[in-house]
């Protein structure tokens, strides 16, 4: 007989609650779990979610898959990692307080001699140049490099893998800072309306018709592109992309009841923006961004490739297609740097599909969501028959 005290054995007349709805452990809405279902759905945009994320966790631990620096030394009972720090050549017994050329002869010997060295995977990094090449560079794949040299004897993986890396997280720090400038302007301009809204709207007009690449070759004559001032250039012509969309579905929101109903419950305009209004625009912007950082991929490449990008020497895909076309009897270089870049704008364009099934609204209820794992079938209490004669 159940102790009274059991919770199973008080009746209080309540269906059992259902388990939260997790997503890999995590207790997530209703409303995500079914966007997730519905990415999901997308079989191509999926996998290509699932490729893309070892590619890009790869690219960015590059220094310890491609580099001229050993990832671990161990001398004399210590261990040394120069891949992360610099050590002299006298640390190893040498004679100059200058670091170490870990690729010198007269070093390698007298590391084996107390100890030993683990290379990385390929033994290049982006910027160094092979002296022992069998012939002049631009050199054929073989089994030294592995997709051959550029016409500066440079490993041509590492040179793709330190690219990769640059072209991900430029176009990802580009699409974040545009994405929240335009997500800002969009959200004044559809919420104030009036004369804001025209004049703001003039003004992004004015904005869009400059001419962005004559611009920023007039800028490369007077100051040397790199990365963050490359960055901030393509910034200043970027952040209108989300304007109008944002623009629109704040415009759509602002004279709904219950933002009237915020207004008149004394709640600030800047409350009603980001708790009430901005929610529903996130959904438009989400969807845009995998597409935002695909343009930026591609105009960042193509700058390197007319030489208005990164400054030169810097691991670009652009610049290795910029090689190939200038090395015609080179054609690994051409087809390395286009079968790579044509590969990651293709996942990142799958992605984007998905990402924007997961927020189509008319896709978000079409169908009965599954239940949530571990959940308890919940039961709905029968109504009771009325009693005769009570009509």
């Amino acid at each position: 007989m159940p102790d009274a005290a059991s919770p199973t054995s008080v009746p209080t007349g309540r269906a059992p609650q259902a388990q939260p709805w997790r997503l890999m452990g995590i207790a997530v809405s209703p409303m995500t779990y079914r966007r997730w279902l519905n990415f999901r759905a997308n079989r191509r945009g999926y996998w290509a979610l699932w490729i893309f994320l070892p590619i890009m966790l790869l690219s960015m631990a590059a220094e310890f898959i491609a580099n001229d620096k050993p990832i671990l030394v161990w001398y004399e009972g210590a261990p040394y990692v120069p891949v992360l720090f610099t050590y002299p050549e006298t640390e190893f017994g040498g004679e100059f307080e200058l670091e170490a050329d870990y690729r010198d002869p007269f070093v390698q010997d007298l590391i084996d001699e107390q100890g030993w060295m683990l290379w990385p995977l390929i033994p290049f990094s982006y910027e160094t140049v092979d002296f022992e090449l069998d012939s002049p560079p631009p050199t054929a794949p073989d089994a030294r490099h592995w997709l051959g040299t550029d016409d500066q004897g440079r490993d041509v993986a590492a040179r793709v893998i330190y690219g990769l890396r640059l072209s991900i997280l430029f176009g990802f720090a580009l699409t974040v800072m545009s994405s929240i400038i335009g997500v800002v302007a969009g959200a004044v301009q559809g919420y104030f309306g009036g004369l804001i809204d025209l004049l703001a709207q003039r003004f992004i007009e004015i904005w869009q018709g400059l001419p962005f690449l004559f611009i920023l070759i007039i800028l490369s004559s007077v100051i040397v592109p790199g990365f963050f001032t490359l960055l901030f250039l393509l910034l200043l012509f970027s952040w209108t992309t989300l304007v109008g969309v944002v623009r629109a579905e704040f415009l759509r929101a602002r004279n709904f009841d219950f933002i009237r109903a915020s207004r008149a419950l004394g709640v600030s305009d800047w409350g009603i923006m980001l708790k009430h209004v901005l929610p529903n625009a996130m959904v438009a912007t989400l969807t845009f961004m995998p597409f935002i950082l695909t343009g930026a991929i591609t105009a960042l490449t193509s700058l390197d490739f007319l030489g208005f990008g990164l400054p030169p020497g810097s691991p670009s895909l652009g610049e290795l297609l910029q090689q190939g076309k200038a090395n015609i009897q080179a054609p690994w270089l051409g087809m390395t740097g286009f079968f790579v870049l044509a590969a990651l704008l293709t996942l990142l364009v799958f992605i984007g599909e998905a990402v924007r099934d997961a927020f189509d609204p008319r896709k978000l209820w079409s169908g009965s969501a599954p239940p949530p794992e571990e959940s308890e079938p919940v039961t709905q209490a029968k109504p009771k028959p009325a009693p005769q004669g009570a009509e």
